[in-house]
């Protein structure tokens, strides 16, 4: 009887030593099939980054609009439907861009043709400018001012770098295409099986990390919400703002300049350089307190939609002081681009819930756990 005992207690060790090896084995594959998967799509990273980005952000409107949407067609209409939607809100606003800058490039062509035949004489704005107008004004004389000068300017312009530069922008414009392709693509399939993919990943994360895993997850789509609102609504209800005021100024191009100034906007702080460049055109034009106006009035409206409407909108939906989420936003554009604007914050409010859920007291974290 001792003996049998023996004998299965050796059996239950050794099946409890195979089953912690299985496991390590089995982790271990995980780990490095992810890893592979990591590698192979690394160039296509950013653009399934963004279509989830695009996702969560939309959501509870495409949820809205599936309930009122009629039974049976939820599953391929509406997803591209939505899907529409949102590529035309990047593809106008890019043709109107690219319209107004191959008719402004028409323009500087035959500029640059009369110029090499006459010269450009020194325009009267240059003596308007506040500061380096003496500057100015002897570099144009020394460069535009007669034909022999221009043409020797321009002609450095039309370099072998030029060319060079040129074909890798176009390069880079197809790649960039090709990734808001594939963006659009993934965004379709998010939209098709939302729900199912959100199934999957609470269940992974309840498996991996437990209740506190999908506190983390749900706080950093909250973060992704708060952030789309203040960054990009309010960027595009400045640049509304801002192009009203350009066409009442009469900034040249008010459209063109306030699409600037909304994607400008996005970027705390940014929108400045663009109310700046507006303002110096006006200014080049002779009106000097039209000019001051607007820019005064282009910093009134960056102020309090930075110090009032994006803390309101951000924080109370990360739940984070509005300090850490602007070190969010900034350093996330600094360390991985335009799509830092949301994984910044959205990093910085899953490390904030991690360190309040660690020093919070033992029986709040207990009853955090419970209610998980």
């Amino acid at each position: 009887m001792q003996t049998s005992e023996s004998e299965r207690s050796t059996d239950d060790c050794k099946a409890s030593r195979l089953n912690a090896t299985q496991q390590v084995a089995r982790t271990t594959l995980a780990v490095l099939l992810a890893l592979l998967g990591l590698y192979t799509l690394r160039d296509f990273l950013p653009a399934l980054v963004w279509a989830l980005i695009f996702a969560i952000a939309t959501w509870p409107l495409f949820q809205r609009a599936k309930r009122r949407w009629p039974p049976g067609k939820h599953n391929l209409l509406l997803p591209l439907l939505f899907t529409a939607m949102i590529a035309l809100v990047f593809l106008i606003p890019l043709s109107l861009i690219a319209f107004e800058a191959a008719r402004e490039a028409q323009g500087v062509l035959a500029w640059m043709e009369h110029a090499r035949h006459t010269g450009v004489p020194v325009p009267s704005w240059i003596g308007r400018l506040p500061v380096g107008h003496d500057a100015a004004s002897a570099w144009w004389q020394q460069h535009l001012a007669t034909p022999d000068d221009a043409s020797d300017l321009f002609n450095t312009m039309k370099s072998s770098n030029n060319l060079r530069m040129t074909r890798q922008l176009g390069t880079q414009l197809a790649h960039r295409a090709t990734l808001f392709g594939f963006s659009i693509i993934t965004l379709f399939f998010l939209f098709r099986e939302g729900e199912s993919v959100t199934r999957g990943l609470l269940v992974a994360s309840r498996r991996a990390f437990g209740a506190r895993g999908e506190r983390v997850g749900r706080q950093m789509i909250a973060s992704v919400h708060g952030t789309f609102d203040g960054l990009v609504l309010v960027g595009l209800a400045e640049g509304v703002i801002l192009g009203g005021a350009y066409a009442i100024a009469g900034t040249p191009h008010p459209t063109l300049f306030g699409l600037l100034t909304a994607v400008a906007a996005m970027i705390p702080f940014c929108a400045v350089l663009a109310i700046g460049l507006a303002s110096a055109l006006v200014l080049a034009q002779g009106s000097t307190l039209t000019a001051v106006l607007l820019f005064a009035g282009g910093m009134v409206v960056v102020f309090v939609s930075d110090h009032f409407v994006r803390p309101v909108l951000i924080g109370g939906a990360t739940k984070l002081p509005f300090l850490w989420v602007l070190l969010g936003i900034l350093g996330g554009v600094e360390a991985w681009g335009l799509i830092g604007l949301f994984v910044g914050p959205a990093i910085m409010a899953a490390l904030i819930l991690l360190w309040r859920e660690w020093t919070a007291p033992e029986n709040a974290t207990a009853a955090a756990n419970q209610d998980g």
